[in-house]
């Protein structure tokens, strides 16, 4: 016998440990390993962890395979990482039901278990019995699968298995928006059972989804039916996600050591190098200590404190896990192992000494890494008040083969017996390193040869549609609807994928089909579908959105992206290409646009540089014809095949020969649309006219500093006798519409709008065939809409206009025949003839009306849950709804039926507000995929606010009355209200400028002042003066209205909000109180805390005054970061201190004789003077004067200065001797 290279004996060292350790505890039946000799239970996630060591050690032996020995020690430990893959394959099979239902439900309770029986596979805990949902192991499961695969090892054997295998893909590939319990599997920290949104798991998810895409499971010897496919976009949506979580793990939980296994070794699922080393400085800074790493803050388990007898935690109880959290040396594994694959030997052995340290020997000499280390019962007080100081006791199981595992690959790897490639065959770890640029391929094809022809006048030579074949165009639906055939299998009961949406990279690809090549238009231009689409300015727009997003995420794909757009005649504006199509296509040709590098070119030129997959699961594989065309799929396309789009006026509502001899009365009809509004911007809460007084009677705390004079609301619920609901008429000096109602008290207007009343009164004596001979006749968009719109309210969507003209057929008694709305001999129904007024509106570029018609024919924008999810997953609540009263608050992803329905509930009859809120989701979604900047610091997205002061705005910038701003805000084009939306969430400066047939442009300006040329002015032409004050006046209030409408915070507020309420009682803001127990249940950076603060503020119906008790909680901060005092003493009352400031304000303002003399400094003994309405003179709101409001928040005269003065003057806790500088800088 050979003797053994120094190589080989150690080699057959750590064979024996690993023997020893682990595979003498692999189950021969299943493959499995069980927790424990006295537990038979077998988590996925341990089980998978526990055979990595066993896969390095077996390629270890393959590469110093000098003597058969050790090929065949290769070969048993290849074997023994085969059958334990297999086992934990068999036991998810047996689940093979759950996995379907999950597709569709995606409930915890129809989730695969997370253990199994490590001696049958079978079940071990019913499905209510167990926080069975963890995406992170079922994840993590096809990630190593993946990479055995790659590394040469046959796990799958049959195709069946392959389409299981194919529907795990889809069980995890919605993962960014599944709430789950999460790599401890408890879900939120206080463990009751309450699932949410993992940073780890949609990282693992993402790796997985990357992983598996294209890969073979049968390695060398397979073919087309056993590739796995994965569509791009989901493995996109997930890393989009992650990104703006981390490092963050969940709501309640700010970070967690598991995410090493993330931003490293296995998963490798963050691509941004700094992202990367943020998270990790975060980990090793707040959660390392001397034995390991906690798991995360304020955790529990184990410690000397834990209640043993009950699974949960009370919320009042995690405070006393703070600095006492039990350490767990597994992560001092991930460590290692992430510092070798990033080539730092010197950080590798630096944790390996630590590791060495806290290890447990054995006689043998065997070095076991065991679970966790605990304070002892007796040094507890004394690790509160030093952390880290206590010497601390090994508990749990020991070995941990989780750790034990990775400490076994970590040395391998330090001992140079595994390079980082072999574990990493499918080279994951390169993928945080420099890409080169994406060139974006475009092919613009003309529907027909007129339009063809009219793109040649402008110097542009494309192909049509008949042209490019043999290689056929469709739309985006036709691809959803073939991958709904991946992964069918009728023996297993499996139906494929569920999910019909396809995103920009997978439309981006070509797909080959036998000898067939497909080409797929966006999904975002799909011409069926919605009005926005009509608009040519914002397809441009998206067009170059969609271009940047593909230049920046088409990094793990193979070949370039190509982009085909299909010119139809939806898109000509009055029979002419459009001027921004042309200039689009003109940047184009310049090879470069937005900074993104493009190819125009025809279809062919690009097919040998495009990305193309082959469709090959659309055969009859099942029936024995795999190179056979599933005939489902053949007939569907047969009926699909994509014909020009020509879009023709379907109801010609022309002045016809047909007309009832004689007219009753001529009624106008004109304001009924308009009746339905509800956007109002002029009220001094900016269009938040709910019951005020009825939410202020039901605050908890009263709040002390009104004088009783201004506010007489008592206990009752009841409007007191001396207000009275006056209707005011139409002259009044508030203009207000005839159909609101004013209640005349003091306390800011109120103004209550009763749905249809109007348009009943305005109707009321009108016949219905009056109606419809009226709608026959007019030539006019707006009046046909507003007579459907009374149709539509008293008769009904399926109304027969027929039926409504034969009463007076026989009250004339004459033989003419008066049949109502005819189309090719067919009498119509009102929904007809709304379709109809809304093509027609499209084509007119008659915003108001399209949006309007849109809502009542029940349309609804084609990714309308997409865009809400998108913007919920990125950690951002959505409201709906005009506050306070209609406000709907969306917190979890909704079905699309299900979010439509709330969105037009919450805003009644106004049809055209509800259109709008859907088109601004779709717009705040797209902003936050492509510019998250602008969301810092704003959780929750209040639509329905954002509305009002988008009107505020156009009020402001026209000079024209709120009704006639919501009017003009309705008829923007929808580029020009996503260019307005991103205006506003900005901050930026815009002028309005005309364009043709009196719509609008926005458009950005360095400063507020606009020339006269560039302004509209809508009011008395006498009014032109007004435009030459100075710039500065009203900017800060315009500021804080617009920071207080979209719920924008400083940097760092709730946790500096967080460290007050830990020295005082409570915050009452608006009569909510913030107890100072939210400090004992929530850690500083948690999202819940942040939530919490974020809710009492929602309580203020104004945004202005909003900000400033925004920056009185700031200044709050400021004091307890110097230490100025230790307490603060019992429950601070914030806008105590808001209106103390005012007071102060106004003094110094009567001592200058500044501005706010002419107002609310009038008054030389302090009292205030109000209008007859009980508002102050300068309209200020909530008793503060508007002076005040716009004023800067630093300087010797800013808000926040007086607010310090007002809090020195307030609190009993700071000293009242000595100059105290109160000027905030």
């Amino acid at each position: 016998m050979r003797s053994r290279s120094n190589s080989g004996v150690r080699l057959d060292y750590y064979q024996r440990v690993v023997h020893r350790l682990i595979m003498a505890h692999q189950q021969p039946v299943t493959g499995l390993f069980p927790a424990s000799p006295a537990n038979h239970h077998a988590w996925i996630r341990d089980n998978v962890y526990c055979i990595l060591a066993v896969w390095g050690l077996s390629m270890a032996y393959k590469k110093i395979a000098d003597q058969d020995e050790d090929r065949a020690k290769a070969y048993e430990l290849e074997q023994s990482c085969v059958k334990l893959m297999r086992g934990l394959l068999m036991s998810m099979l047996r689940q093979k039901e759950k996995v379907e239902r999950f597709k569709i439900t995606q409930n915890p309770l129809d989730s695969l278990h997370a253990k199994y029986s490590s001696k049958n596979g079978q079940a071990v805990v019913r499905d209510e019995e167990w926080g069975h949902l963890q995406i992170d192991a079922i994840s993590l499961y096809l990630l190593i699968l993946a990479q055995m695969t790659a590394s040469g090892l046959q796990i799958v054997f049959s195709l069946d298995e392959v389409s299981f295998i194919q529907n795990l893909v889809f069980y995890i590939e919605s993962a960014y928006c599944i709430p789950d319990y999460g790599i401890w599997e408890r879900g939120d920290k206080s463990n009751h059972g309450q699932p949410e949104l993992n940073a780890s798991s949609i990282g693992m998810a993402k790796a997985a989804l990357e992983a598996m895409n294209e890969l073979d499971l049968f390695g060398a010897r397979g073919g087309p039916a056993s590739v796995i496919h994965v569509l791009a976009d989901e493995a996109h949506k997930c890393q989009a996600v992650l990104q703006s979580m981390l490092p963050r793990e969940s709501n309640s939980k700010e970070l967690d050591s598991g995410l090493l296994s993330i931003i490293g070794f296995p998963a490798f699922a963050v691509d941004d190098p700094q992202l990367i080393e943020a998270t990790r400085d975060a980990i090793v800074n707040r959660l390392q200590g001397r034995y390991g790493c906690k798991r995360f803050l304020r955790d529990g388990y184990r410690t000397p404190r834990e209640d043993v007898s009950r699974l949960y935690y009370e919320r009042w109880e995690l405070r006393m896990f703070e600095n006492i959290e039990c350490e767990w040396p597994l992560f001092f594994c991930y460590l290692i192992l992430n510092h070798a694959f990033q080539n730092n030997k010197d950080a590798v052995s630096v944790y390996a000494e630590k590791l060495e340290e806290i290890m447990v020997k054995t006689e043998e000499g065997m070095k076991l890494v065991p679970e966790l280390y605990t304070v002892p019962h007796d040094s507890v007080s004394n690790e509160y008040k030093n952390p880290g100081s206590s010497q601390r006791e090994a508990v749990g199981r020991t070995p941990f083969l989780w750790a034990q595992s990775l400490y076994i690959l970590g040395k391998l790897l330090q001992e140079g017996f595994l390079a980082v490639g072999e574990l990493d065959p499918l080279n994951r770890r390169l993928g945080a390193q420099k890409k080169p640029d994406v060139v974006v391929q475009v092919v613009i094809i003309a529907d027909d040869n007129e339009i063809r022809d009219k793109l040649a006048d402008h110097g542009f030579q494309v192909q049509t549609v008949a042209e490019v074949a043999p290689i056929e165009v469709q739309p985006a639906r036709v691809l959803s609807h073939l991958y709904t055939y991946l992964g069918r299998n009728k023996k297993l009961g499996l139906t494929g994928r569920k999910s019909r949406d396809v995103g920009i990279l997978s439309t981006s690809k070509l797909y080959s089909l036998k000898d067939r090549i497909f080409a797929f238009t966006p999904q975002n231009f799909d011409f069926d579908e919605y009005y926005t689409s009509r608009d040519p300015d914002l397809l441009a727009s998206n067009f170059m959105s969609n271009l940047a997003f593909l230049s920046n995420s088409w990094s793990h794909l193979l070949g370039r992206p190509t982009i085909c757009l299909l010119a139809t005649h939806s898109l000509l504006d009055q029979n002419r290409i459009p001027l921004a199509m042309v200039q689009t296509m003109k940047k184009l040709k310049s090879g470069y646009i937005n900074g993104t590098r493009v190819m125009l070119g025809n279809l062919c030129d690009f097919l040998n540089t495009s990305a193309i997959t082959d469709l090959s699961f659309l055969g009859s594989q099942e029936d024995g014809y795999p190179d056979k065309l599933n005939p489902a799929v053949q007939t569907y396309l047969d009926e699909h095949l994509l014909r020009s789009i020509n879009l023709k006026n379907t109801l010609m509502m022309k002045s016809g020969a047909l007309r009832p001899r004689n007219l009753r009365r001529r009624m106008s009809v004109k304001g009924a649309i308009k009746k339905t509004r509800s956007i109002n911007v002029d009220s001094e809460t900016l269009g938040m006219e709910g019951n005020v007084t009825e939410r202020r009677l039901s605050v908890v705390v009263t709040p002390l500093w009104l004088d009783s004079s201004n506010t007489s609301i008592g206990p009752s619920a009841t409007v007191a006798p001396d207000r009275e609901l006056t209707p005011r008429p139409e002259s009044s000096e508030d203009d207000l519409p005839p159909n609101k109602v004013q209640i005349t008290s003091d306390v800011p207007r109120i103004q209550v709008q009763p749905r249809h009343r109007g348009v009943a009164e305005t109707f009321e004596n009108t016949e219905v065939e009056e109606l419809i001979a009226m709608l026959r006749e007019t030539e006019n968009l707006e009046d046909q809409g507003d007579i459907l719109q009374y149709l539509v309210d008293t008769q009904g969507l399926d109304f027969n206009t027929e039926l409504g003209s034969n009463d007076d057929q026989a009250s004339n008694n004459s033989n003419s025949t008066n049949q109502g709305m005819l189309e090719g001999g067919r009498v119509v129904t009102v929904r007809d003839l709304l379709k109809g007024l809304y093509e027609k509106a499209c084509q007119q570029k008659l915003w108001g009306l399209v949006r309007h018609s849109a809502g009542m024919l029940g349309k609804r924008v084609e990714d309308l849950a997409k865009a809400v999810t998108d913007l919920l997953v990125r950690q951002k609540q959505v409201t709906v709804g005009m506050p306070p009263t209609s406000e709907f608050t969306i917190t979890a992803p909704l079905p699309e039926t299900e979010l439509r329905q709330v969105i037009h509930e919450a805003y009644g009859d106004d049809e055209s507000t509800a259109m709008l809120t859907q088109e601004l989701l779709v717009y705040l979604s797209m902003f936050i995929r492509t510019e998250p900047q602008l969301f810092h610091e704003m959780l929750r997205l209040r639509v329905g606010l954002i509305i009002q002061v988008m009107a505020k705005e156009l009020s402001r910038t026209l000079a024209c009355d709120g009704e006639q701003a919501s009017e003009h805000l309705l008829n923007l084009s929808p580029f020009e209200m996503k260019n307005l939306l991103y205006h506003i969430l900005s901050g930026k400066e815009f002028a309005v400028s005309s364009v043709a047939r009196g719509n609008f442009s926005i458009v950005s300006c360095k400063s507020s002042r606009v020339s006269k040329k560039s302004q509209i002015g809508l009011g008395d032409p006498d009014e032109d003066t007004t435009a030459m004050i100075d710039d500065r006046q009203g900017q800060w209030l315009r500021r804080r209205r617009l920071d207080g409408a979209l719920n924008r915070v400083p940097r760092d507020f709730y946790p500096r909000v967080w460290t007050v309420l830990e020295r005082c009682q409570g915050l009452a803001i608006e009569g909510r109180v913030l107890p100072q127990s939210l400090t004992q249940e929530m850690t500083s950076n948690e999202l819940k805390f942040a939530l919490e603060v974020e809710t009492a503020l929602n309580t203020i119906p104004q945004p202005e005054y909003r900000q400033l008790v925004v920056e009185a909680l700031m200044v709050l901060t400021l004091v307890t970061e110097h230490n100025v005092s230790h307490s603060l003493g019992g429950i601070i009352y914030v806008e105590h201190l808001v209106h103390k400031a005012n007071q102060l304000f106004l003094e110094d303002q009567r001592a200058v004789s500044g501005d706010a003399t002419l107002c609310c400094a009038k008054s030389k003994d302090g009292g205030k003077e109000t209008t007859a309405t009980g508002n102050l003179l300068c309209g200020g709101a909530a008793y503060i004067c508007q002076h005040l409001y716009d004023s800067a928040p630093s300087g010797s005269f800013g808000t926040m200065t007086y607010i310090a003065k007002a809090i020195a003057c307030v609190f009993e806790c700071l000293p009242k001797n000595g100059e105290v500088d109160c000027s905030i800088q």
